[in-house]
């Protein structure tokens, strides 16, 4: 912890940027807006935004219509919610959350604009699921102001966030962070910054062991699914739950877990890759291991 880090008073956050309009992203500025905050999301697809917004305006009206929402309440948190592609929007923000795609050259190029544009004393938080905080930090000028928040998603539904200090990240940094979770009504749990972190150094092993049972011929998808549903209680199949995480993102976890960890065990299976390559990348493209072109997703293996 930095000098600098033990004689700051913890932040007080009213103000957050989100970059990154994605399913992530467009989950994240929700939940902001409905606890209260000003928000700014950032893309540079303004298609992406808006559909972010009417995702954002459809799953409230949701709310409103099981009466878990009032509609003045929802009316004045979309209108917290301002956007644009210009970084420079971004300078009144306390904190500033990067929830790109997982990939660390593009969040290390998007954090080289952040600081360009940003408060000396905003906060940065990164949004990854696998990649080291330490090193993202220090792709900043801010380290000890840098933090890891992994929301779960979808965000509005899910109460854990994950939040992670990088060496650098001081505890005023940490205590702003995990006041903000609390204020979202989501539970923070603190993980060490080694790769995947938590729950996807658990979960995605498991999902590519679920690929390799597929590639060996052991069981086709639905007999794994429906085994795995049935038979450990699981909510949601691994394959069915691969392809609504998106067969890219798992494959880049699982592929920061090989090299970070430098174990076999989490060699990315070739099926996995194949259907990467393919483009078949689950529900945000229709096909991954099943199809949903149709009515009723059909199993494509």
């Amino acid at each position: 912890m930095s000098i600098e880090g033990e004689k700051r008073e913890t932040p007080t956050i009213a103000s957050i940027g989100v970059i990154g309009a994605g399913q992530m992203g467009g989950g994240i500025i929700q939940v902001l807006a409905l606890a209260g905050y000003d928000v700014v999301l950032i893309d540079i697809n303004q298609e992406q935004i808006d559909r972010a917004l009417e995702r954002a305006s459809r799953l409230t009206e949701r709310q409103v219509e099981k009466g878990a929402l009032g509609s003045d309440e929802r009316e004045t948190a979309l209108a917290k919610i301002k956007t644009g592609s210009d970084f420079a929007l971004l300078a009144n923000c306390e904190l500033i959350i990067e929830a790109a795609t997982e990939n660390e050259g593009v969040k290390r190029d998007i954090l080289s604009k952040v600081v360009e544009h940003a408060n000396k004393d905003a906060l940065i938080a990164s949004n990854t699921s696998s990649i080291s905080i330490t090193r993202l930090a220090a792709a900043t000028d801010r380290p000890e102001r840098f933090i890891g928040m992994h929301f779960m998603n979808p965000v509005p539904a899910m109460k854990l966030v994950e939040l992670i200090r990088g060496i650098a990240t001081d505890e005023p940094t940490f205590q702003a962070t995990k006041a903000v979770i609390e204020r979202l009504d989501k539970i923070a749990v603190t993980a060490e910054d080694f790769p995947a972190f938590i729950v996807n150094r658990i979960l995605l092993p498991m999902i590519n062991e679920a690929v390799y049972t597929l590639y060996e011929g052991v069981g086709n998808v639905e007999a794994i699914d429906s085994a795995m549903k049935l038979g450990a209680n699981h909510p949601m199949g691994p394959l069915q739950l691969a392809d609504f995480i998106g067969l890219d993102t798992c494959l880049a976890v699982m592929q920061v877990l090989y090299e970070g960890l430098a174990d076999s065990k989490y060699r990315p299976c070739p099926l996995l890759v194949k259907y990467v390559e393919a483009g078949w990348l689950g529900r945000k493209t229709n096909r991954g291991f099943y199809d949903y072109r149709g009515d009723v997703p059909i199993p494509t293996r």
